[in-house]
């Protein structure tokens, strides 16, 4: 076992100053993430407890054990959207992993202090993410029911798609199908298609004064000229005594969490995963150091194992092919007791005897051969892998393309694709364009996807996309005779980077969607401890099987 070793000096100026500039990011995404937690705002609030109605996370915080943490999952969806519409705080639905009962439960609410809990287009594809980390790691879901259904004005890009509305209840009766438990409260209006969700679940429960049907009484007037009122069309009482529709019916919201919380007590326990655990150690080196260590503009050079330094039990790392393909470092070690592999980008320059320098954050041949044979051997042991992105993509340029990095960069794609075993991706600081492919970018099912504030995620850096695209604009000017000054250019390039920058900000990524949270690094370690526990209800590992490797 290799002790890994620090030359990272806590009380280094420059080290404490680093830190402090992290400090300010994690205060503002910390002051952005209590606005959020707002949902609606204070007079929504109001309005939902004048309904003798919990919100949504008052709901999750009786539901969850006692000094236990909800971890809360996409809590950027939605992210500086909708904005003509008033914006849709975290999509109008909260979701997240949460222990009720000492097990592990996939929870998703709908927060009625958002236009009602009403389903934009970024709501169904969160309610879907959700379900789909269900569905992978067997997770149990808990369906906190309390939405006006479709937001009409946006049904076209809501209701048709293969990600969109209708998913979600598909993901529903495969998640039934699987054998995965699925409880469903309906806790205010459940309407229309939104109906089919808690029916199609193990168990459903009805708070008095909620409503359950496929059309209100405004609508079944229009379409049938029938008058009827909520209860009778769709009320408690009704599903509960006369279509016979609801398992359980409760007074009110404090009640029928209650009632759940007693349902999960008497489910049986989850079957055990065929991934290794031992006893947990503390890391030699305070995770807190993380914060600073990856430069938020991506231009310091650091070296990798002092961030795994700061991860792994007892900061112990079995470093594999050390000397070889230098720019990915790969090993085995323990992350508070669960067996993983780590692949990780060196953004320190190497020494080649082939090439002379290698530049750090850059995969080449060797590094991709490399990481290629090693996730291998990751799936033909059980062993979980965790990718720890900083990576600018591939080499190229002649040398590299003789070489054959096209071929190697598609073992590496060819191994993380077919990859059987969980898959947990952080990205610390860039990862861009083919490279965040093959450390497990987004496209290729890892099971969690998070993101350091120090994130950029796009085709390419900032830099270099603003002088391509200034350069295709000048040459597309310059074809209608025009012929901007260099004070035009020096505009042009400001405006351009400015516009592709925000597009980097890790808030544009988790508000579509292609990060499952933003966390501060100090909880890296707990984050993928985590994520570790959660894959672990799933024991069913396919075969693992390549397609063709090029030699």
């Amino acid at each position: 076992m290799t002790k890994l070793t620090s030359s990272h000096d806590p009380r280094e100026k420059s080290a404490k100053a680093a830190r402090n500039v992290y400090a300010k990011v994690l205060e503002l995404y910390q002051e952005q993430t209590a606005q959020l937690h707002l949902g609606g705002g204070e007079k929504a609030i109001a309005r939902q407890h004048s309904k003798k109605r919990l919100t949504a996370r008052e709901r999750i915080a009786l539901l969850i054990d006692k000094n236990t943490e909800f971890f809360e999952l996409s809590m950027f969806a939605a992210w500086e959207m909708y904005e003509e519409w008033g914006g849709v705080p975290c999509a109008g639905v909260v979701t997240g992993l949460a222990t009720v009962h000492g097990r592990r439960f996939m929870v998703i609410a709908n927060d009625a202090t958002v236009k009602a809990g009403a389903f934009f287009p970024m709501t169904g594809k969160k309610v879907i993410r959700a379900q789909r980390i269900a569905i992978d790691n067997h997770l149990p879901v808990i369906y906190l029911v309390d939405s006006a259904g479709v937001f009409l004005p946006l049904q076209d890009e809501v209701f048709p798609d293969e990600d969109d509305f209708g998913r979600v209840f598909r993901h529903n009766a495969v998640l039934s199908a699987m054998g995965v438990p699925q409880i469903a409260a309906v806790m205010g209006s459940c309407v229309a298609g939104g109906a089919y969700l808690p029916v199609m679940c193990d168990t459903i429960l009805m708070t008095e004064g909620s409503g359950m049907f496929l059309a209100g009484p405004a609508l079944v007037k229009a379409a049938i000229g029938e008058v009827a009122d909520a209860e009778e069309l769709g009320g408690a009482e009704m599903h509960s005594a006369t279509s016979g529709t609801v398992d359980f019916q409760e007074p009110n919201d404090e009640a029928c969490l209650k009632r759940i919380r007693s349902i999960v007590e008497k489910m049986g326990p989850p079957p055990k995963a065929p991934f290794a655990r031992k006893k947990p150690k503390a890391p030699k080196f305070d995770p807190a150091e993380l914060a600073g260590l990856v430069p938020l503009d991506g231009k310091k050079a650091y070296d990798v194992r002092e961030v795994i330094a700061r991860l792994v039990d007892h900061s112990e790392f079995d470093e594999y092919r050390a000397d070889y393909g230098t720019t990915i470092v790969t090993g085995f070690a323990n992350i508070d007791g669960w067996a993983v592999g780590i692949v990780a980008n060196q953004k320190l320059n190497a020494k080649s005897a082939k090439r002379g320098v290698e530049f750090g954050g850059v995969i080449y041949v060797e590094s991709a051969e490399k990481s290629a044979r090693f996730i291998m051997d990751c799936n033909a042991n059980r062993i979980p892998i965790i990718f720890l992105h900083d990576v600018n993509g591939f080499m190229v340029g002649t040398e590299s393309e003789q070489s054959g990095i096209i071929r190697a960069g598609a073992k590496m794609v060819n191994a993380v694709s077919n990859s059987v075993v969980p898959k947990i991706s952080v990205i610390m600081g860039g990862s861009f364009g083919a490279g965040h492919y093959a450390m497990c970018g987004k496209a290729y099912d890892p099971r969690f996807l998070f993101a350091w504030p120090s994130a950029r995620y796009a085709v390419m850096s900032g830099d270099a996309a603003a002088k391509v695209l200034v350069d295709i604009r000048v040459m597309q000017l310059k074809k209608q005779g025009q012929e901007p000054d260099e004070a035009e250019r020096e505009k042009l390039l400001k405006d351009t980077k400015r516009r592709y920058t925000k597009a980097l900000d890790p808030r544009y990524a988790a508000a579509r969607l292609w990060l499952d949270a933003i966390i501060d690094p100090a909880d890296t370690r707990a984050a993928i401890s985590l994520a570790l526990e959660t894959a672990s209800h799933n024991p069913e590992l396919p075969p693992f099987r390549t397609g063709v490797l090029q030699c």
